[in-house]
């Protein structure tokens, strides 16, 4: 019953995470979120036992969190 309130928790917290991206105007909130969202889908992941999908996930978070922000540093924060 434990790992199900875990998932639980985790799952709750990916719903919480995806309002704050959809309703955020500052771009630079909504890129560190998104971070925030592919560590927990992660660790989600982890927690099903799929470490070879939590890795690709995390490689995959970190280079397109990069790729954000060095988009970021050339335009405008907040969305009009």
């Amino acid at each position: 019953m434990s790992m199900l309130m875990l998932e639980a928790v985790l799952l709750l917290a990916l719903i919480a995470i995806t309002l704050v991206v959809i309703f955020n105007k500052d771009l630079m909130v909504v890129v560190v979120t998104y971070c925030a969202f592919s560590f927990i889908t992660m660790f989600l992941y982890i927690v099903m036992g799929a470490p070879d999908v939590a890795f690709t996930e995390a490689v995959i978070g970190v280079i397109s969190t990069i790729y954000f922000i060095m988009t970021l540093r050339n335009i405008d924060r907040r969305c009009k």
